[in-house]
């Protein structure tokens, strides 16, 4: 079915909407892993849903494909994500091309109906926010979208009411917003006091704290899952470690890389529900995945890591 949301507003008038709704409700998702161990998986609040603590991230790796790129490097990670257990991906219209490759090795490998798809809205009125999700469904090439977000609180007001008339007619099923910039975290904290959230996504790092002070445990106040954007930072941490080995004491909480380190922490903290870290090679779902997997750091091995990390 590729009915537009602007179809589906224009028969809800007339009784036809309803029976449209029923028919883009989601599939269950679920895929379970088919090597290695079952993902660590937590609940969004707003339904109780479980879906696993890592997720894909496309920002930046899958912005621009050229003429006549191969693309099997995509396709492999695609793959081996939805092999491990994963099902989170999040992508938005400003990365790029990347909505159309999503979309279509979504649709190549035929398993968009285990994936938990995110994408977001971040335009500067309502028209375009209505424009700009139409296309998103078509890059995507889906009738459901799972989470779709205000992308850098762009037009919230307007955008979020749009969101819910789009969930309450069944083509998304949770609602959120984002942000990625400390300057933005008091319009962002008086936002989430206000507003009636399925989820946020808020950038988080071991050495970019800021967000445990007020936003995550905001978000656990109110309800709201929490997904994290820049899991690494903005790549200080891994300059900082290269050619480092890590601790002795890693393997306590079944650490090999530091890309394990960094979501370990992340995830273990008790408001994070998923980190969704850039992946554009099997080899680092392989490496990232593990880390949603196996022994958790307590709250006394995430101050021990956050000492180690700030005095490299």
């Amino acid at each position: 079915m590729h009915a537009t949301r602007r179809t589906f507003l224009s028969l809800a008038g007339t009784g036809l909407g309803a029976g449209i709704a029923a028919l883009a409700l989601p599939q269950e998702a679920g895929a379970q892993p088919t090597v290695a161990g079952a993902l660590i998986r937590k609940p969004i609040p707003s339904s109780g849903e479980m879906i696993p603590v890592i997720g894909l991230g496309s920002a930046r790796r899958y912005e621009e494909v050229k003429p006549g790129e191969d693309v099997s490097p995509l396709r492999d990670t695609f793959r081996r994500f939805h092999e491990l257990g994963g099902t989170v991906v999040d992508t938005a219209p400003s990365y790029g091309q990347a909505e159309a490759i999503m979309g279509g090795l979504m649709d190549d490998l035929k398993i968009r109906p285990s994936l938990f798809v995110c994408t977001k809205v971040g335009v500067d009125n309502i028209e375009q926010g209505r424009a700009q999700i139409d296309a998103s469904f078509k890059a995507l090439r889906t009738d459901r979208i799972d989470l779709l977000a205000v992308h850098n609180l762009r037009d919230i007001t307007n955008e979020l009411a749009y969101l819910r008339e789009l969930k309450q007619a069944g083509w998304i099923r949770y609602l959120g917003a984002t942000t990625s910039f400390d300057r933005q975290y008091e319009a962002f904290e008086a936002m989430m006091r206000r507003e009636t959230l399925d989820a946020i996504q808020i950038d988080y790092a071991l050495d970019n704290r800021n967000a445990a002070e007020r936003i995550i445990p905001l978000a656990k106040e109110r309800g709201m899952a929490v997904f994290i954007n820049l899991p690494f930072g903005r790549g200080s941490v891994f300059r900082a470690t290269q050619g480092k080995p890590l601790p002795e004491w890693a393997a306590e909480i079944d650490v090999t890389t530091w890309a394990q380190f960094m979501l370990k922490y992340l995830v273990s903290h008790e408001g994070v529900t998923c980190a969704v870290p850039g992946m554009a090679q099997a080899r680092y779902v392989d490496d990232n995945l593990r880390a949603a997997q196996g022994r958790m750091p307590d709250a006394a091995m995430r101050r021990r890591m956050e000492q180690y990390v700030d005095a490299l």
